[in-house]
Protein backbone atom coordinates (compact mmCIF):
# COMPACT_ATOMS: atom_id res chain seq x y z
CA UNK A 1 0.00 0.00 0.00
CA UNK A 2 1.58 3.41 -1.18
CA UNK A 3 1.22 6.29 1.49
CA UNK A 4 0.69 9.62 0.31
CA UNK A 5 0.26 13.36 2.30
CA UNK A 6 -2.88 15.95 1.42
CA UNK A 7 -1.20 19.22 0.61
CA UNK A 8 -2.48 22.88 -0.61
CA UNK A 9 -2.48 23.77 -4.13
CA UNK A 10 -4.14 27.14 -4.04
CA UNK A 11 -7.51 27.23 -1.79
CA UNK A 12 -7.79 23.32 -2.53
CA UNK A 13 -6.48 20.04 -1.23
CA UNK A 14 -4.27 18.21 -3.68
CA UNK A 15 -2.93 14.83 -3.54
CA UNK A 16 -0.10 13.32 -5.14
CA UNK A 17 -0.38 10.09 -6.94
CA UNK A 18 2.65 7.73 -6.38
CA UNK A 19 4.34 6.47 -9.92
CA UNK A 20 3.72 2.94 -8.78
CA UNK A 21 -0.64 4.26 -9.00
CA UNK A 22 -0.76 7.06 -12.18
CA UNK A 23 -2.22 6.99 -14.68
CA UNK A 24 -0.26 6.73 -17.85
CA UNK A 25 -2.48 9.16 -19.69
CA UNK A 26 -2.25 12.40 -17.56
CA UNK A 27 -5.04 14.36 -19.88
CA UNK A 28 -7.69 12.03 -18.72
CA UNK A 29 -10.62 13.44 -16.39
CA UNK A 30 -11.54 11.50 -13.05
CA UNK A 31 -14.75 11.38 -11.03
CA UNK A 32 -13.77 11.76 -7.02
CA UNK A 33 -16.28 10.91 -4.40
CA UNK A 34 -16.13 10.43 -0.86
CA UNK A 35 -18.30 8.22 1.44
CA UNK A 36 -17.46 8.66 5.16
CA UNK A 37 -13.61 8.88 5.40
CA UNK A 38 -13.13 6.89 2.17
CA UNK A 39 -12.23 8.56 -1.07
CA UNK A 40 -12.06 7.03 -4.15
CA UNK A 41 -10.62 8.37 -7.80
CA UNK A 42 -11.80 7.13 -10.54
CA UNK A 43 -11.63 7.57 -14.82
CA UNK A 44 -14.63 9.55 -16.10
CA UNK A 45 -16.27 7.73 -18.71
CA UNK A 46 -17.14 10.52 -21.49
CA UNK A 47 -19.75 8.07 -23.53
CA UNK A 48 -21.82 5.06 -23.41
CA UNK A 49 -19.52 3.72 -26.00
CA UNK A 50 -16.43 4.20 -23.26
CA UNK A 51 -18.40 2.19 -20.93
CA UNK A 52 -19.69 -0.78 -23.00
CA UNK A 53 -15.79 -0.84 -24.52
CA UNK A 54 -14.50 -1.43 -20.75
CA UNK A 55 -17.01 -3.70 -20.26
CA UNK A 56 -15.91 -5.82 -22.93
CA UNK A 57 -12.42 -5.27 -21.82
CA UNK A 58 -13.47 -7.48 -18.39
CA UNK A 59 -12.75 -11.48 -18.27
CA UNK A 60 -14.53 -13.91 -19.42
CA UNK A 61 -16.64 -15.23 -16.57
CA UNK A 62 -16.10 -19.13 -16.37
CA UNK A 63 -19.15 -21.09 -17.44
CA UNK A 64 -22.13 -21.63 -15.54
CA UNK A 65 -24.12 -24.79 -15.49
CA UNK A 66 -27.30 -24.96 -15.73
CA UNK A 67 -29.54 -26.38 -13.42
CA UNK A 68 -33.55 -26.48 -13.05
CA UNK A 69 -35.38 -24.99 -10.97
CA UNK A 70 -36.77 -26.68 -7.72
CA UNK A 71 -40.29 -28.04 -7.66
CA UNK A 72 -42.37 -25.31 -5.64
CA UNK A 73 -45.55 -26.40 -3.67
CA UNK A 74 -48.57 -25.53 -4.48
CA UNK A 75 -50.62 -22.68 -2.92
CA UNK A 76 -53.82 -22.22 -1.79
Amino acid sequence: MAITRIFKSGNSQAVRIPAELAYSDTGIDLHITRVGDVITIFPARRNLKDAVAAVRAMPKPPTVEAREAPDMPERE
